[in-house]
């Protein structure tokens, strides 16, 4: 299949690599034309061929998405296919897809998870939308997933929303498993009278134990490069998913006690520079690339 895809920063640029590794063709458009295919959204789209066009738009979330997915929307036509990739709020797509519908466009929601890591070890995929569109996007999800069963790396999650809400709900998750883990770095660290070597625990962590998993051996990876975490700053920033999951919650009246805090603890990072936001920081900068602060001299 031959795809637009609009967007070629940390995680576009792999995905393109990915899906041209899969045999794909891409043709990509980044505002630096130094990582960009064409010129302009205009030419990337006069690229593609076939009686379907799809578009996939992975920029921040917010007004870029949303002039974007406008821009794109006026060189397609009906039938064709756009896709967001970013972290909208699920709500921004039931707007969104009601006004793409009302031009026969088809509008497709995709919660992406994988970071940095997500060329080599695939992505981790939720999306919403129609059944017939999703079908016929299934060779581009495929090969953007990670090698193994379909269902332990993809699912069709309903219609459009579904994506991006199970993303959101993802990325809560994941707030409350980092702090766990920071957590328990900053108790081990203030025992340095006892402790050792905070780093040499949790490597041990990664084999045999019920808390083991990929965040874990992210953290190692870190402390392997920084054992105390002196080049980094406990500033961590919230791009938006954990308050929408925390307000959802509410909304709900579903109890969500960890993933609130683990939202309340990333404001109190811009408050103090503790240990545990130290970890924290350095987690998102491990599978995510995100930008970290540097230690105060």
């Amino acid at each position: 299949m031959h795809i637009g895809l609009v967007g070629l920063g940390r995680m576009g640029g792999n995905m393109r690599d990915r899906l041209r590794l899969k045999g794909h063709e891409v043709t990509g458009y980044d505002h630096n034309p130094e990582v960009s295919d064409v010129a302009s959204l205009a030419e990337m789209v006069q690229a593609l061929d076939g009686d379907r066009r799809v578009v996939w738009v992975m920029v921040p979330a917010g007004e870029v998405t949303e002039s974007v997915i406008s821009e794109v929307a006026g060189l397609l036509g009906p039938g064709d296919v756009i896709i967001d990739g970013g972290n909208s709020k699920y709500d921004d797509d039931l707007r969104r897809a009601e006004e793409l519908g009302r031009r026969d466009l088809r509008y497709v929601d995709a919660g992406v998870s994988g970071g940095v890591w997500g060329e080599t070890n695939g992505y981790g995929l939720m999306v919403g939308g129609d059944d017939a569109t999703i079908e016929y996007l299934m060779p581009v999800f495929d090969a953007l997933r990670p090698d193994g069963p379909r269902n332990e790396g993809f699912v069709h999650a309903g219609p459009v929303g579904a994506g991006h809400y199970a993303k959101m709900v993802h990325n809560g998750i994941e707030y409350g498993v980092m702090q766990a883990y920071a957590e328990g770095y900053e108790i081990l660290a203030a025992r340095d009278d006892l402790i050792g070597d905070v780093g040499a625990i949790f490597e041990a962590w990664q084999r045999g134990t019920v808390v083991r998993s990929w965040l874990l051996e992210l953290l190692v990876k870190a402390l392997n490069e920084d054992p105390d975490l002196d080049d980094i700053r406990g500033f961590v920033a919230d791009s938006g998913e954990g308050r929408w999951t925390v307000e959802e919650a509410v909304q709900r009246a579903v109890p969500a006690p960890v993933i609130s805090a683990a939202l309340f603890a990333r404001f109190d990072s811009r408050q103090e520079d503790s240990p545990a936001m130290k970890a924290v920081a350095a987690l998102r900068q491990q599978f995510g690339g995100h930008a970290t602060k540097p230690s105060a001299e």
